[in-house]
């Protein structure tokens, strides 16, 4: 058995979140991919951050109280000095500093249609990206746009999936998923099995402990999300010694 093991937003453990620190220190304690948060600019350029605004990793004060960071420029979002000790990172900066598979989360359905220009421009960075996010509606345009470009729908519980029309079956259809994501919450083997029959991954999140890479191996999941990789590293080769499973 063989899982995947993602940094989230980098190794936002030890790395202010998002940054190109945070990437460079993922890539060196050995993640096999890097989660991270795709935005778009007033002026319309891809850019990496989480939240809508600059205001939880701010740096300075400065930073702070501008405002939805979507009605920002670049400009003035490289201005702003984060926790990093600078601004945003734009989505050219993070792919020209990394290596790494990346799962790109869509945090704004508007960023899709110059995702897509981005892509046609950039196929070597195409080809190492999965598109993800938790809209139906964003990642079914991206199907559309990007059908060469793999998709993972993310819910935060199984039984959020199952609100959606059809089901979790119906989810993975409407979105085209090459891959799901879901907290452990509700998640059972049976439904990681069933998800396999259909040629679709099935990654957990989040991993804070030793006991949820435990959990992970019952469900037979492809990969796992953790602010600290290194750790989770360590766990996955622990568990994977304790259970005696082999490559």
């Amino acid at each position: 058995m063989t899982m995947l093991i993602v940094g989230h937003r980098g190794a936002m453990a030890h790395r202010p979140e998002n940054s190109l620190a945070s990437y460079a220190l993922a890539e060196e304690v050995g993640v096999d991919e890097i989660e991270l948060d795709v935005r778009l600019s007033k002026d319309e350029v891809l850019f990496v951050l989480h939240d809508d605004t600059l205001d939880r990793t701010a740096g300075d004060d400065n930073a702070r109280d501008l405002g939805p960071a979507s009605e920002l420029t670049i400009a003035q979002l490289q201005a702003a000095v984060l926790d990093s000790g600078r601004g945003v990172v734009t989505l050219a900066e993070m792919y020209e500093a990394t290596h790494t598979f990346i799962q790109l989360e869509i945090k704004d359905p508007a960023t899709v249609s110059h995702l897509a220009r981005f892509f046609e421009d950039h196929p070597d960075h195409a080809q190492r990206t999965i598109l993800t996010g938790f809209d139906p509606d964003a990642l079914r345009r991206c199907s559309e746009l990007m059908p060469t470009i793999g998709r993972c729908i993310i819910v935060k519980t199984l039984d959020k999936a199952e609100t959606f029309e059809g089901g979790l079956r119906g989810l993975l259809e409407y979105t085209r998923s090459t891959r799901f994501a879901c907290g452990f919450e509700g998640l059972t083997r049976e439904t990681v099995d069933a998800v396999h029959e259909l040629g679709i991954d099935v990654h957990v999140w989040p991993l804070r402990a030793k006991e949820d890479m435990y959990r992970a191996f019952e469900l037979g999941a492809d990969g796992t999300t953790s602010d600290d990789p290194e750790q989770a590293r360590a766990w996955y080769d622990e568990v994977r010694a304790e259970v005696g499973v082999s490559n």
